[in-house]
């Protein structure tokens, strides 16, 4: 985008060392050490906007749907959902994969325009230097031991796992290279983000309080407790050929200890999957045994047990555990200066549940070009971006954190919220939009936008409700008033005998299949209505199981 937007050369500084070739077999064998990511609407449509998305959706696997097992569901009781409403499928790849397409593209089509330069790091100097015409930045050399880990896996609150092990760069050997923009997307480990939150502070100490009020609230990084937290491993899987090579596949047991969900790796039927652990569980602890992790799986997920072979089994037990990043979002701006913007993990950082971190970091840059294109200079483009993009990011986050409540507060935060707003959607598409997690796949939708509209949702809801319950008391009311002068009885006894009726009505309506000759209870459970599934080779199913939502809840939100 840079390069395509201005005449100045472009120079990228990345920590790690070049990625693999996205075409090399023997890269990507090992399907389990990569982190997958799936790209949606978001994501597809900027890469498509630059010219990559080719590139890209070649390597890439679609996943139209998701096969979902609930709690104590038996291993061919899997439900299979397709997502028919969204407007593009997912398209899956592994991280590592994606920045290695990425590199390819540069090289091919922007030689002499971008500059990669592997394994160095950027140490900002002075964010106003020269007056304010340019930014001061210090180079250092880094070693190999800062790739230890797969690029750009999910996070703990240190850093990209990729960059938080015992990596070392020479600071005390620095390059000072003046720059006309600088743009930190650095990730959760935010060097530059974090220099901001110095800088302003310093700035505004240097101030009197009056001048502490006209430059406004001080740049900062708000940090959320992780209050549902959840460490991951990875287990590398291999469909059997009667199982669809093409969907998501999710299972979990009915206390919420283990969560397991697994992406095409390929098209070939292997897959990536994640198995979710609560981060004081003995099996989520590195050299755990493999007999009990085995055992778990033969009770809960039996339907993958069947499987992983033993040597599967124990690489897992013995793996230490991964972490998924904290909720994050920087705030009230997303610039320091005039040249200087920070976009990315680095100004919104979720758990990757909903599909939200690579996919809104790349629509950062489409938001960073509009910036660009409305404004003659780089300081109103600078400015302008933090305008259109530092409360969305905020709201993205903290969406995305009520979507991820544990307990009785997510009851209320999620579960509630999608039963409800999957009710009046259907009652009143017109007025009412669909839940929170269907807006949040469509792009024309903003993040500011979509708490907005949910907000005017509930007040339409309760407004609803609030009517519907007084005309069925006034209802009500003269209902019992009428019967008691007919009657002649007391509006008391003719209220209890009214409470009665309903009771007995909905007590018979339960039991009327039971009334069958020859029915045993054992037939009405066998014969009881189920949601439209068909085992593997299952179509689509649109039930709402709220023990399956809660389930789900408790397992971290997958």
């Amino acid at each position: 985008m840079l390069a395509r937007a201005f005449r100045y050369r472009v120079r990228v500084y990345e920590r790690l060392p070049p990625p693999p070739s996205p075409d090399d077999a023997s890269v990507w064998r090992d399907v389990a050490k990569f982190y997958l990511i799936g790209l949606g609407e978001r994501g597809q449509a900027a890469l498509r906007e630059f010219g990559a998305w080719d590139d890209v959706a070649y390597r890439c696997t679609a996943v139209p749907g998701r096969m979902d097992w609930s709690p104590d569901a038996g291993p061919d009781d899997g439900v299979v959902r397709i997502f028919a409403d969204r407007p593009v499928a997912t398209q899956v790849l592994p991280r590592d994969k994606l920045v290695g397409v990425l590199h390819r593209h540069i090289l091919q089509n922007y030689d002499g325009m971008i500059d990669l330069v592997y394994r160095t790091e950027v140490t900002p100097i002075d964010f106003d230097h020269d007056g304010g015409s340019s930014v001061l930045i210090g180079i250092s050399n880094c070693d190999d031991s800062a790739a230890s880990s797969p690029r750009g896996a999910p996070s703990n609150d240190v850093g990209m796992q990729s960059m938080s092990g015992e990596s070392t760069c020479d600071v005390d050997d620095l390059e000072l290279i003046r720059t006309k923009l600088l743009i930190a997307a650095d990730g959760t480990q935010r060097t530059i983000a974090n220099e901001m939150v110095k800088a302003d502070r310093a700035k505004r100490d240097s101030m009197s309080l009056f001048g502490r009020m006209r430059y406004g609230p001080a740049f900062h990084i708000r940090r959320y407790a992780d209050d549902n937290q959840r460490v991951y491993k990875t287990i590398p899987m291999k469909l059997p050929g009667k199982w669809r090579k093409d969907l998501n596949y999710s299972a979990r047991s009915k206390d919420g200890r283990v969560v397991l969900d697994s992406l095409p790796a390929d098209a070939d039927g292997n897959q990536c999957a994640v198995l979710l652990l609560k981060r004081d569980d003995e099996l989520a602890q590195g050299n755990s045994d493999p007999t009990k992790l085995r055992a778990v799986f033969d009770a809960v997920l039996p339907q993958f047990s069947s499987l992983l072979d033993d040597d599967v089994i124990e690489g897992v037990a013995r793996k230490p555990p991964s972490f998924l990043p904290s909720f994050r979002y920087a705030a009230p701006r997303l610039n320091q200066g005039d040249r200087t913007v920070i976009l990315g993990d680095a100004i919104h950082t979720v758990k990757p549940y909903f599909g939200l971190g690579a996919n809104s970091a790349l629509e950062d840059v489409q938001i960073l070009k509009r910036s660009i294109e409305s404004t003659t200079s780089i300081k109103e483009a600078t400015h302008l971006f933090s305008k259109m993009r530092a409360e969305d990011s905020k709201a993205l986050v903290q969406i995305s954190r009520n979507l991820d409540r544990p307990g009785l507060l997510g009851v209320f935060t999620f579960i509630v919220p999608l039963v409800v707003d999957s009710i009046f959607h259907k009652l009143a598409p017109r007025f009412f939009s669909p839940n929170t997690i269907a807006m949040l796949q469509k792009s024309e939708n903003t993040f500011c936008g979509i708490r907005r509209r949910k907000r005017l949702d509930r007040v339409g809801q309760l407004a609803t409700l609030g009517s519907f319950v007084t005309v069925l008391t006034i209802g009500t009311r003269k209902l019992i008033t009428t019967m008691a002068r007919v009657t002649g009885k007391r509006n008391t006894t003719v209220t209890i005998a009214l409470l009665g009726g309903v009771a007995v009505t909905a007590l018979a309506t339960k039991l009327a299949v039971f009334l069958v000759p020859g029915l045993a209870p054992a037939d009405v459970l066998n014969k009881a209505p189920r949601p439209k599934e068909e085992g593997l080779h299952g179509i689509e199913a649109y039930n709402i199981d709220m023990e399956d939502v809660a389930s789900n809840m408790a397992g971290g939100g997958i």
